[in-house]
């Protein structure tokens, strides 16, 4: 037997690489507790957690589960607002939590669609034109990036988002309850105003598509070939 592996040299060599691969874990390790093991993108998977949560409630529809579904959407919307708010404020941006954050907007919002339409609490167009419109601008988002162009987004789709998400939790409670007004108690037919809210959020949907595939195709014209 050759008594290289056993030089001063050969030792080296083998503590050498076996403290290269330690290292290497722990960098792996490190990588996987920083785009994970935060708080902005813990709150982003839970949200994804809840879309399970949220269909199996409102696919009861009774009242109570109706109540509890909006409850929940409503829930998740948030996280939505503080996972960025967090991830902007302590400097937390991370790769997956820029992949992960607006799936889980997606997803719960076409499952969220998806149910209404299947428990007939708003038009199969709606949602065809709502969610079209999405796929179209994400498109449109994606071709910008692999060209290396830039196009901010315009208030009209943040009033979009807003309308849309409070005009789907309208439409999960569903039911008339009545509810504390300045002036009183009234009673609100919460699936009128569901419908109305989602039927302003189209609207704004289809003005904000326009807007972004109008500066899309400025910001192309003004690229060299």
């Amino acid at each position: 037997m050759s008594s290289d592996a056993h030089s001063p040299d050969a030792r080296f060599q083998n503590a050498h690489a076996d403290k290269g691969a330690k290292q290497a874990g722990e960098n792996r390790l490190s990588v996987w507790k920083r785009e994970l093991l935060n708080l902005p993108n813990m709150l982003t998977v839970l949200r994804i957690t809840m879309i399970p949560i949220f269909v199996a409630l409102i696919h009861k529809a009774t009242p109570l589960s109706s109540l509890l579904a909006g409850s929940v959407f409503a829930l998740a919307a948030l996280t939505d607002v503080v996972d960025g708010f967090l991830a902007r404020r302590w400097n937390m941006i991370t790769v997956i939590g820029k992949l992960l954050d607006p799936l889980a907007d997606k997803l719960i919002v076409a499952a969220a669609l998806v149910m209404m339409v299947s428990l007939g609490r708003i038009p199969a167009w709606i949602v065809i034109v709502l969610l079209s419109r999405e796929f179209l601008v994400s498109g449109l988002r994606q071709i910008a990036v692999s060209e290396g162009l830039v196009i901010a987004a315009g208030q009209e789709g943040k009033w979009k988002t807003s309308l849309q998400l409070a005009g789907i939790v309208a439409l999960c409670v569903y039911y008339t309850h009545p509810v504390h007004l300045l002036f009183g108690v009234y009673d609100v037919n919460f699936n009128t105003v569901g419908l109305v809210l989602i039927f302003m959020s189209m609207l704004f949907s289809l003005w904000s598509a326009a807007v972004y595939f109008r500066a899309f195709l400025m910001k192309l014209s003004k690229t060299p070939y």
